[in-house]
């Protein structure tokens, strides 16, 4: 009798075995359905159109715009603001600095170290370089972050997709 029942549950579970060679990979190759293969999209595919939060870097070059081009500072403007620091600045504190917008021409940092707008200075933190600049109120809390002007990224001669670690004085 012992050994009766061992056969009969292998004789009960035979057909849930036969049920499992129904499902993928239990012994079966499954052949793609050609219905939804995957196409490589050829030169008359549609593609996206650029996003708001998208890099305002990146925009200029779909517009066939150089970044140069919107640069409105004139040289004696920029050597003014390249011009050593004065004496008695006050440091605000550090943040980091993406480029803002190109169509805001000068040279501004817009940052949540001040509430008003007032004249400072940004140093590069490495000190390879400072600048002069209109310090704007961006609203944010003063550890979100800032936005830095198009012109004082090339008077700072940082790469524009940069994003770039400096310290804040008001003067």
């Amino acid at each position: 009798m012992s050994g009766i029942r061992p056969f009969v549950m292998f004789c009960a579970m035979l057909p849930l075995l036969a049920a499992c060679a129904q499902f993928p990979g239990f012994g079966r190759t499954v052949q793609p359905d050609p219905a939804t293969t995957v196409q490589t999209p050829d030169s008359d595919t549609a593609r996206p159109e650029a996003r708001a939060g998208r890099s305002p870097v990146a925009s200029l070059g779909q517009a066939g715009l150089r970044p140069e081009a919107l640069d409105q500072v004139s040289a004696e403007e920029r050597a003014a603001a390249l011009a050593p620091a004065a004496a008695g600045a006050q440091p605000l504190g550090e943040t980091l600095a993406a480029l803002g917008s190109p169509a805001q021409s000068g040279l501004w940092l817009q940052t949540g170290l001040v509430t008003s707008v007032t004249q400072g200075r940004v140093e590069v933190l490495d000190g390879s370089a400072s600048l002069r600049v209109e310090l704007r109120p961006s609203g944010a809390a003063p550890g979100s972050g800032s936005q830095l002007s198009l012109s004082a990224f090339n008077s700072l001669g940082l790469p524009l997709t940069q994003l770039v670690r400096l310290r804040v004085f008001a003067q």
